[in-house]
């Protein structure tokens, strides 16, 4: 295989922390390679350094001739004043790109469809799409173009659960085995083990490479862990008798052999630097009675006259003592709004929500913006202000302990929680949620900024959570990990069980886009015949079902003009709402309805138009 890029003892100090030290790799033609590491340790230094982004205080990357290379960083790299069509297509004719399959399969796997419905169309500006829009544009952009090495930056952030399982199969389908090559840095697991063949870990300075998925690399790193067990706990045996030797009384240590002291003083040097690995351990939670939190008969919409939207249409949901369900669900559904309505931070339309007298309920929010209030504190000042000190099994630990089970360092403790990343501030919130001794536990995409080690703590934890627990997520790994049973909101106001679990809801999804887009292609087929037929009938000449078909080609434009009139209305409401995420999201399910809407006419404009011609 043809040897892509290779890296020769890189070395990066950021600070005063050195985040890789010497490191040498390598890639080559047929590789698929996942990336993972805590927070902080280098993922994406790694990344810009192999695609020559960033250089290295030390060391060389080279590529081999005339390599095509592709990279999706984390940041927005996309001009605010471009449309989806000059970001994705470029200045390619429709006839140009549409002739491509892998540039439709790209366009229609992530921006919903030839039309790009799920961004408010091809034309719709730039500035005017939410972060999860521009991410899927900047994606489809990187993807529409032919590359030997993509290298990907956490893609999967802002895909629901379709988009990643969509993600996943362009990418094993994209080129013939042996060819292309793949480098992928993503807290999504299930998304590891379905693509990458191997996985580097970045820690402690080092890149340490495993064979297979994450499955895979979880039980080799397990099974080398076992190893330096034993391997440590021999080394161990060994320092206590040298150390009993050298301890021996006064006549015996002048005369010590030279050698034996040597050997001691290696066996005390070896000491291995300890992991900074995250543990949580099992908090008291307020009793819970056998009355939780029960929706019944509840509906719940938004917006007003032609943007009305419905969420739930007299739903009847029950949360028992001891739950745990996992919420998944199309953009814009209402799964957020369950959520408030859950916590009471919302109220239905009609129904009513009970909750039981015991319920002391914690969410932990997307956006973490309980930390804004909390700013300008240190961390531990910020947990101590919930409480000094929790109980943990039978004993009090203080707020302190916890921090450093969770991974924050002393000097950490006494950052300011404004200058905390992502991750941590994740970490903090939740460690603050459980302080409270909540009995219910709400988790709204809680894996957005946690690293994989933490994310396998957080399950940890999750285990024997003796309270009710709701997560709403698009990662399938944690959904079948730490929750019973799933539930789907697919946007027709009703919550739907699913026996199968996500597979079952990406097969109902499916069958729903195919059954729509049969259902149009059948009436308007349907409305064609009828006209035909009737002009046969009553033998009207072949001229009179061609008078016929252009009135209906009349009809259809005029329902197409209004549509595109509405469809800018709602690009020019999403523009002056754009940091209202709520209204965004209402906003967004309209433009999708009026993509199907258009579809539709435009499959009876089709039709019309072949008696026509």
């Amino acid at each position: 295989m043809t040897n892509l890029v290779s890296a020769e003892a890189l070395t990066v100090v950021h600070g005063s922390r050195l985040l890789l030290d010497r490191v040498s790799l390598g890639l080559s033609e047929g590789d698929r390679t996942g990336v993972v590491g805590r927070n902080g340790d280098g993922k994406s230094t790694l990344l810009r350094l192999l695609a020559r982004r960033q250089e290295a205080d030390a060391g060389r990357v080279t590529h081999t001739g005339g390599l095509r290379l592709a990279m999706l960083e984390q940041g927005d790299p996309l001009p605010p004043g471009a449309t989806v069509r000059e970001a994705v297509l470029g200045d390619a004719p429709d006839h140009a790109w549409a002739s491509q399959s892998r540039v439709r399969d790209v366009v229609a796997g992530l921006l919903g469809g030839l039309d790009a419905a799920d961004v408010g169309g091809l034309e719709a500006t730039i500035s005017t799409l939410s972060g999860g829009q521009r991410r899927r544009v900047a994606l489809a952009a990187l993807l529409a173009g032919e590359h030997d090495l993509v290298v990907l930056d956490e893609p999967t952030n802002h895909l629901d659960v379709e988009g990643v399982a969509w993600l996943a199969e362009h990418l094993r389908t994209r080129w013939a085995p042996g060819q292309g090559a793949l480098l992928v840095v993503t807290h999504d697991r299930w998304f590891l083990d379905a693509v990458c063949e191997r996985v580097w870990e970045v820690h402690d300075g080092v890149v340490d490479p495993y064979e297979g998925g994450y499955a895979a690399y979880v039980q080799t790193r397990a099974e080398r862990a076992r190893v330096q067990a034993f391997t440590e706990e021999r080394r161990q045996n060994l320092l206590r008798k040298e150390l009993a030797w050298l301890q021996r009384g006064a006549p015996a240590r002048t005369s010590k052999p030279r050698f034996r002291i040597d050997a001691a003083t290696a066996l005390i040097a070896d000491e291995p630097p300890p992991r900074d690995t995250v543990a949580l351990a099992r908090m008291a939670t307020t009793r819970l009675g056998k009355d939780v939190v029960d929706l019944e008969d509840v509906s719940l919409a938004f917006g007003a006259g032609e943007r009305r939207r419905t969420l739930l249409d007299h739903v009847t949901w029950r949360l028992g003592p001891g739950d745990r369900v996992g919420v998944v669900g199309v953009n814009g559904a209402g799964k957020s709004s369950v959520l408030a309505l859950v916590t009471g931070a919302l109220q239905p339309d009609s129904g009513r929500v009970r909750r039981g007298s015991t319920v002391v309920v914690a969410q932990l929010t997307q956006e973490v913006r309980e930390l804004d209030e909390v700013a300008d504190l240190r961390t531990l000042e910020a947990v101590e202000r919930v409480s000094g000190h929790v109980r943990l099994g039978d004993r009090d630990v203080p707020a302190g302990q916890l921090l450093e089970r969770l991974g924050f360092t002393a000097q950490r403790a006494w950052t300011r929680v404004g200058d905390l990343s992502g991750g941590e501030r994740r970490r903090l919130q939740l460690l603050r949620l459980l302080m409270g001794e909540p009995n219910v536990l709400l988790l709204d995409e809680p894996t957005n900024d946690l690293d994989t080690d933490t994310l396998a703590a957080v399950e940890d934890l999750l285990d024997g959570w003796p309270g009710t627990l709701v997560v709403v997520s698009h990662d399938r790994y944690l959904l079948e990990r730490v929750t019973d049973r799933q539930v789907a909101l697919l946007g027709d106001g009703t919550v739907r069980d699913l026996p199968g679990g996500v597979e079952e809801y990406l097969r109902r999804r499916a069958e729903a886009k195919a059954g729509a887009v049969t259902d149009a292609r059948t009436q308007a087929r349907s409305a064609t015949a009828a006209a035909s037929a009737s002009a046969a009938a009553a033998g009207v000449p072949d001229a009179a079902a061609v008078r016929a078909a252009r009135k209906e080609m009349g009809r259809v434009e005029r329902q197409l003009d209004k549509v595109a009139r509405r469809e800018a209305q709602l690009h020019a409401a999403m523009a002056e709402q754009a940091t209202d995420h709520q209204a965004v999201q209402t906003l967004d399910v309209e433009l999708r309805q009026l993509a199907a809407e258009r579809e539709q006419l435009e499959e009876a404009w089709l039709e019309a138009s072949d008696l026509v011609e």
